[in-house]
């Protein structure tokens, strides 16, 4: 029996001969300098991860949140059981839309570089996860987006020139500059509003599922959060109320290595998949390659069909890469190797899903130039369309009395005194 049995097992225990406790702490594998190794990444090949039904019990492909679904090849070939078999208009629209997204970025980055606009943050790397799913959904169906989710809106066909209003803030801007810019919200495009406060968007989609579901309704909702937003209260709570109301709801974790500035282990990478995340709640949990537009759709797409016919939520991991600054606020060089982004494994979306055109003689070389160019300028004609309402420098845009608008359907008249009171104070010194 060991001798540290009963109740005086603690005392004495400090002289004795134990070895000290240790606390890990995460440290990304890769540091400003360093060579990068991608080589021990277990990645499956294409085609190779089972399609289950959509009806399946989640204790029942368990293993699914731990594999990688994989439908392009590295010769832009789409195989597999999870293979969506798109037809060309549907695959095109993707590439366009994805291009669009790209281009859309690197205009208002350079537009915040310019000092147009105070912050800007782009989806380069990730569009396959915004843009896959939206075209796996219904129209109606509401988006409960992350703040790198623009790809949802521009898939959809939302005026770019309404998005880059809400950017710069301006006369424009349906949202009369209250949200930081990206910080979109379109209700006719069921995009919901965006929130700072990370992850709050999880328990508002799930309560909107669960009101669709107790209406009788069809629409089912989607939210998207990144990595590390994982550690968040508001992560957990939804998925307990989505598990046990078996809401239907698509709850995706877009795990593109990086937070703000810290990697992935913070939020328990090293531990674990962030799909398994799903395993302990019994919610059917996917794991899915992130650059590979089919992928998503596919797995997207299994998620939409389970949700409406009842048999619960679906937790799917999309494994990406950042391949810039987690906004213009952040330099990216100060915290992981510059060799990574060019060095990632999985590839670029846009890339691989042209590659995949051109190998089915739908697309060639010549003609993805010259959308490239026909988007540059789309985008760019967008812009100077924007900047007509204003750009951050030339003065307010809207009203000051605005602020007390729209938040209560009758203004209460302690709020009509304090207009009163800021009008008054402005007259007096001639502003």
């Amino acid at each position: 029996m060991s001798d540290r049995a009963g109740p005086d097992a603690g005392e004495g225990m400090a002289g004795r001969n134990l070895p000290t406790l240790k606390l890990h702490v995460p440290e990304p594998k890769f540091r400003p300098g360093d060579s990068v190794d991608f080589s021990d990444f277990d990645i499956p090949a294409a085609g190779a991860t089972p399609r289950p039904d959509e009806a399946v019990q989640p204790g029942a492909i368990r293993d699914m949140a731990y594999g990688l679904i994989r439908v392009l090849d590295e010769e832009g070939a789409a195989v597999g059981p999870w293979n969506p078999g798109l037809p060309a208009e549907t695959l095109l629209r993707m590439l366009r839309a994805m291009a669009l997204t790209r281009a859309f970025d690197a205009r208002m980055f350079r537009a915040q570089r310019q000092g147009k606009t105070s912050f800007y943050m782009k989806s380069t790397g990730e569009e396959a996860v915004s843009i896959g799913a939206a075209l796996a959904l219904a129209r109606d169906d509401m988006c409960f987006p992350s703040y790198r989710q623009q790809g949802i809106l521009i898939a959809r066909g939302w005026p770019i020139v309404d998005m880059m209003n809400q950017i710069y803030s301006n006369k424009g801007d349906r949202l009369k500059g209250r949200q930081l810019p990206i910080m979109y919200s379109a209700r006719e495009a069921g995009f919901f509003s965006i929130s700072g406060n990370l992850t709050t968007q999880y328990p508002q989609a799930v309560g909107w599922a669960m009101a669709s579901a107790a209406k009788g309704d069809t629409r089912i909702a989607a939210t998207w959060c990144g990595e590390g937003s994982t550690a968040e209260g508001d992560f957990h709570s939804a998925c307990t109320f989505a598990s046990v109301y078996r809401a239907p709801v698509i709850m995706n974790i877009v795990n593109n290595q990086w937070a703000i500035s810290s990697f992935s282990g913070f939020a328990g990478a090293e531990a674990t998949t962030f799909a398994a995340r799903a395993v302990g709640y019994g919610i059917a949990g996917l794991r899915v390659d992130g650059n590979d537009v089919l992928a998503v759709h596919a797995a997207t797409r299994w998620a939409a069909d389970r949700a409406r016919s009842n048999a619960g939520p679906t937790l799917i991991e999309h494994f990406t890469y950042r391949v810039e600054g987690h906004s213009t606020s952040d330099d990216p060089g100060a915290y992981r190797s510059a060799e990574e982004s060019s060095l990632w494994p999985l590839g670029d979306p846009i890339a691989r899903l042209k590659q995949h055109c051109i190998r089915l003689g739908i697309w060639d070389e010549d003609r993805h130039a010259a959308m490239d160019k026909e988007l540059a300028e789309l985008v760019r004609d967008a812009a100077r369309e924007a900047e007509k309402n204003g750009i951050l420098g030339h003065g307010l845009h809207h009203p000051m009395e605005s602020m007390f608008e729209d938040v209560f359907e009758e203004m209460p008249w302690h709020l009509r005194e304090q207009e009163q009171q800021m009008l008054d104070e402005w007259k007096a010194a001639g502003l």
